[in-house]
Order: C-alpha cells, then sequence, then structure tokens
C-alpha cells in the first residue's frame, strides 16, 4: 500500500525549523482540530511563503464570506476532483460532509459532480469552476450568464473566481509535493453507529 508515514515528497520541517508564526498555526491547528493538517507540516519547508499562502485561504475559505462555507467547499471539491488532487479532494471533501450534513453528494461530488443531483445554483457553480480549471484561455464574459441566472451577485462571482483560483494553485502545490491527506479526514462528517 506505500509509505503512509511519508506525507510529502520533501523532507518535513521539524517544530525548531519554522517560524514562530508557522509552529503558533500549527498549535491553533492540533486545539482546533486535534491534528495538524499535512499540508501545514510540508509547505512549512518554507515558512514565511507558506504564511503569506495560509492567510489568503484562510481568508477565502474560513472567513465570513459572500458565499456559504458549503458552497466554498463545494467548489473546493470540484477543483481537486478535476484536477485529481488527492490532498484537497480527501481533505474538502471532509469539509464539505461536515458543511453541507450531507455525506453521500458530498462523496458524489468528488468522484463525478455531474452525478451528485446537485441543485440548479450549485450544478451552475460547479459547471462554471470546472470550465475555469480546465479551459481557462476559453473563459468568456458569457460564462458568467449561468451564474447571474441562478441569483449570483458580483461579490459572489468574484468570491467564487477567487476560491477556484485559490484551488488550482494548492492543487498544483500538493500535486507536485506528493501532499498525503491526514487520516482524520476520512471518517470527518460521517455519521459513525
Amino acid at each position: 500500500m506505500g509509505d503512509r508515514e511519508r506525507i510529502s515528497y520533501l523532507p518535513v520541517p521539524e517544530r525548531g525549523d519554522v517560524p514562530e508564526g508557522v509552529s503558533r498555526l500549527w498549535d491553533k491547528a492540533q486545539e482546533a482540530f486535534g491534528f495538524v493538517p499535512n499540508v501545514f507540516r510540508a509547505q512549512a519547508v518554507n515558512g514565511d511563503q507558506f504564511l503569506a499562502w495560509w492567510g489568503y485561504f484562510n481568508l477565502l475559505v474560513n472567513k465570513e464570506g459572500h458565499l456559504s462555507n458549503a458552497d466554498r467547499e463545494l467548489l473546493a471539491v470540484v477543483v481537486s476532483s478535476v484536477n485529481r488532487c488527492t490532498y484537497c479532494e480527501v481533505s474538502h471533501g471532509a469539509a464539505l460532509r461536515e458543511y453541507s450534513g450531507d455525506p453521500v453528494t458530498a462523496d458524489l461530488v468528488a468522484s463525478n459532480w455531474r452525478q451528485a443531483g446537485l441543485g440548479e445554483r450549485e450544478h451552475a457553480m460547479a459547471s462554471y469552476a470546472e470550465r475555469l480549471t480546465l479551459h481557462p484561455a476559453e473563459v468568456t464574459e458569457t460564462d458568467l450568464e449561468p451564474l447571474r441566472a441562478v441569483g449570483l451577485d458580483d461579490h459572489q462571482v468574484v468570491e467564487l473566481v477567487q476560491v477556484v483560483g485559490m484551488f488550482n494553485l494548492t492543487n498544483r502545490v500538493s500535486t507536485a509535493l506528493g501532499l498525503v491527506p491526514n487520516p482524520e479526514y476520512h471518517s470527518s462528517g460521517r455519521a459513525t453507529s
């Protein structure tokens, strides 16, 4: 099955090797989640760059915005699935299960969003996210029409585009570094018996 202990193609820095801001973030994550996400550990090779990425990522994905948390996680999972980014597909699939309360739909979105039975609004968002991910040079103003038709305003459109862009960046970094999702993500948001 491979080396389950290895979380990245590169050596992962130890606590003493990272800037204080990174170790504080690790502590906050440990307190909030009970573990430190592997993406936090592996990207800390370049601590200051990691913190800059985290600042923007956190603003787009975790703070109150113009889209709901479930909307942003839907976009994250669609983009990550299209890009076949294992780390983000699994970790944000867990978040989508949590925010949506619907593990079946979240799992279907991760596999093939077209078969997930999404509502009209979510379908328009997923379709746009896929198009921008696969064919960015072909995207035109006309591609915004389905988003407008389901009621997205300018603030929501810009946030959608930024979230899609962030996940395309993050997917490429995670894939290039061979990041492995934390085991905790696999059970998160699932009913326990």
